[in-house]
């Protein structure tokens, strides 16, 4: 199955395994935003909550490498 980018979903979270890398876009066909707190007001109170963590094969003098 290939992988494509959403072109409505632009994503720099490069730790999550639906971000494209290579264009910094979401592979998904829709996301869920959620929040961390009771009475949100600034964009940092939001969350993805389809984050999933890429896994990967790590080198500590490098990080990961996709």
């Amino acid at each position: 199955m290939e992988t494509r980018k959403n072109p409505c979903i632009n994503c720099t979270v490069s730790q999550c395994q639906h971000n494209m890398v290579s264009e910094n876009y979401c592979v998904l066909d829709s996301i869920q935003v959620g929040t961390h707190e009771k009475n949100p007001t600034v964009p940092e109170c939001t969350d993805c909550k389809s984050f999933v963590k890429r896994s990967c094969a790590c080198d500590t003098s490098d990080g990961c490498k996709f």
